[in-house]
């Protein structure tokens, strides 16, 4: 692989060795290296994909008894040699190459030179490197993946750097759904979901919780060369007979009599944490009029909604005389009131 480039480039201060480093000292810099620089370890950083290039070139060269002999006798002979073809160069006569005269002296086969390549299918480097070692601690080994060092590491192959296919895949995610009750979603909860082969899941359901959100388990799905998926859990809420979300807030519609609405009362109404507060209604109050109990609603994070009561006059199905009378002496005696005073020319707008 004798290149005339080979005069500029130091190889062994590349790999952070001395010229009599050994063989072992040199695989031991270049894999320390490799795991630093490697591509996969630094997506998007293009001074540490150059870097890496450099050091497989480095440690390609070094670690073959042969390539490291024919490159240290280049280096030997200093920069500033020439060869027909290149700028300024008298020393070896006609179109002979760099490669041509040193294949000759070292054996490489002639014009174009010796072609070195290593592979992770279990033979490593043509050197010994044991580039197999390498890509075994970054999760696994691409048994067709070959590298060239033919003028550098080849790149483009699909799959990541030289067709190496990049870290072994995760198991697959696991998507499912669970039904809790609205109380569950404003106190919080936990579910239990079990799985296909028997094992059990316990989910942390927090308070809060919206009808349809997903929440995430993170190493919960299936197993895999690279370790477990993730668990997703939509949550669905079912509706309850007197409470209703409405946002972070909780929704009633409470009763009240023609007297407590006419005459004013305070009334006791249940809450969703079980207990009950007093609202207090005023003389006068119609149906549909709306109360609002502070921090009585849902807590999510540090936001916690508001208790809405919303009011409805009712009346009883059926009325003895005494209560016909009192109901005609309350029409009597408001006779002047019409609550549909203005309807017609508001309709006509």
């Amino acid at each position: 692989m004798a290149s005339q480039d080979w005069i500029d480039k130091d190889f062994y201060s590349v790999l952070g060795v001395s010229k009599d480093a050994s063989q072992a000292d040199i695989k031991k810099a270049y894999r320390k290296l490799a795991r630093k620089y490697h591509p996969d370890q630094n997506p998007g950083d293009a001074a540490a994909e150059k870097k890496f290039k450099d050091i497989t070139e480095a440690n390609s060269v070094l670690s073959d008894k042969d390539e490291r002999e024919e490159y240290d006798a280049i280096r030997a002979m200093g920069s500033g040699a020439r060869f027909a073809g290149s700028p300024g160069g008298g020393g070896a006569a006609g179109d002979a190459s760099f490669e041509d005269i040193f294949g000759g002296m070292f054996g490489g086969g002639g014009r174009g030179g010796r072609r070195t390549s290593y592979s992770t299918s279990g033979g490593g480097f043509s050197g010994g490197g044991g580039f197999e070692d390498l890509f075994a601690q970054f999760g696994g080994q691409d048994g067709g993946t070959r590298f060239t060092t033919s003028g550098g590491p080849a790149y483009g192959a699909p799959g990541g750097y030289g067709g190496y296919q990049g870290p072994p895949a995760k198991g697959e995610d696991i998507h499912t759904t669970t039904t809790i009750p609205l109380r569950s979603a404003y106190n919080g909860t936990t579910v239990k979901l079990r799985r296909g082969n028997g094992q059990t899941t316990t989910v942390r359901v927090p308070k809060g919780v919206k009808d349809e959100q997903r929440l995430k388990v993170a190493g919960k799905g299936h197993s895999g060369p690279g370790g477990n998926g993730d668990l997703f859990v939509t949550v669905k809420i079912k509706d309850h007979p007197f409470f209703s979300r409405d946002g972070q807030n909780v929704a009633v519609t409470v009763p009240v009599t023609v007297s407590e609405a006419a005459l004013g009362a305070t009334i006791e109404v249940p809450t969703l944490d079980g207990n009950h507060v007093n609202v207090k209604i005023p003389a006068g109050t119609s149906s549909g009029r709306r109360f609002r109990v502070k921090g009585k609603g849902f807590t999510s994070g540090s936001k916690t909604g508001n208790m809405i009561v919303t009011v409805d006059i009712e009346l009883p199905k059926s009325l003895d005389d005494q209560a016909k009378e009192a109901v005609e002496a309350f029409a009597k005696a408001t006779e002047d009131f019409d609550p549909r005073a203005g309807l017609s020319e508001k309709a006509a707008e």
